[in-house]
């Protein structure tokens, strides 16, 4: 990625609390316009990240840039430049709906000719219209959520952070959501960096950053970081597996393995591969199916972990930022 483009440009960012160096010397750029995801585990340095680039922390050493403006050297001119979607509400909750929303509105600038038709359409989007004039107090956590959500959109911000975006909430309204994102997205050349743990959500990304252990490991789009893994995994059920594994590791030079489901290898192509093979291949096949790799499976092979929720002690790291935000706003 050329940096002309680039609306985020990260340069060998350190951050250490005490001894522990928490990200070590990570390097990259997010384009205008992109969706991009950043994924990892426990403890692997994204939250601590996302915060410097929200101007929540200050790094120890290396510079990011955000829309032009140093998150260090211009921190109010970065916050005005983006939304931020925490994972745990940061709400009024004795104001409404629309109380919050007018609220962030003015804060943020939005034209007063402009500001009751964007409430408007947001809170339809996220269907909280009805309840525009009851007090977010009464309403559940997947309310607040959608409410946190629209708050986010309200500004068209050039950036939009979105943490865990959709976490919780069902899949009609995180359909919703979605729809909403990619029209902002097109209509207004808003930039997202998203974190997610739901890798359906993460497949939406132009671009995904994985990071481990402070440093980010790969970073590619989900289709060739699905490619580094080894290929599509076919698995062939025949008359004789052993015989069956014994001739496919000879024939085609893969590493097959063999269990109760059948023989299974890894194939890049596997949709081209498969007519070929059924065609010549030597022993009786019962059932053959294919699989693409995941990005569960990326991230497994990278991290040697699987992806799960943050440790508490990263969730309260980005609970005592919202709030941090919350005030300098």
């Amino acid at each position: 990625m050329s940096d002309n483009g680039a609306i985020i440009h990260v340069r060998e960012i350190t951050k250490r609390f005490g001894d522990v160096e928490a990200v070590k010397g990570i390097t990259f750029d997010v384009e205008k316009g992109e969706l991009f995801g950043f994924l990892g585990p426990n403890g692997a340095g994204k939250t601590t990240t996302i915060n410097i680039l929200c101007t929540l922390l200050k790094p120890t050493s290396g510079t990011a840039v955000l829309n032009g403006f140093d998150v260090t050297a211009k921190p109010n001119d970065v916050r005005r430049s983006i939304g931020l979607v925490f994972q745990d509400p940061s709400l009024d909750d004795r104001l409404t709906a629309w109380e919050n929303l007018q609220f962030h509105a003015l804060v943020y600038g939005v034209p007063t000719e402009e500001r009751l038709g964007r409430i408007e359409n947001v809170l339809k989007m996220v269907e909280l219209y009805e309840r525009r004039n009851d007090a977010v107090k009464t309403f559940s956590g997947g309310m607040k959520r959608r409410l946190e959500i629209a708050r986010g959109l309200l500004h068209y911000p050039k950036v939009l952070f979105l943490d865990e975006p959709t976490l919780g909430l069902d899949p009609q309204t995180r359909s919703h959501i979605w729809e909403y994102i990619h029209e902002l997205k097109k209509r207004e050349g808003t930039t997202v960096f998203l974190t997610t743990h739901y890798m359906d959500e993460a497949e939406n990304c132009g671009r995904i950053a994985i990071i481990d252990h402070g440093k980010i490991v790969a970073l590619d789009t989900p289709d060739n970081l699905k490619d580094k893994v080894g290929g599509d995994v076919i698995t062939v059920k025949t008359d004789d597996d052993g015989a069956a594994k014994r001739l496919i590791e000879e024939r085609y030079k893969l590493e097959a393995a063999v269990d109760p489901h059948g023989v299974s290898f890894k194939v890049k192509g596997g949709e081209e591969f498969i007519p070929s093979f059924v065609k010549d291949f030597e022993r009786k096949i019962l059932s053959i199916s294919l699989r693409r790799p995941t990005l569960e499976d990326v991230f497994l092979s990278l991290t040697g972990r699987a992806i799960r929720d943050e440790e508490s002690g990263a969730k309260d790291q980005m609970r005592v930022a919202a709030k941090a935000w919350t005030r300098r706003r």
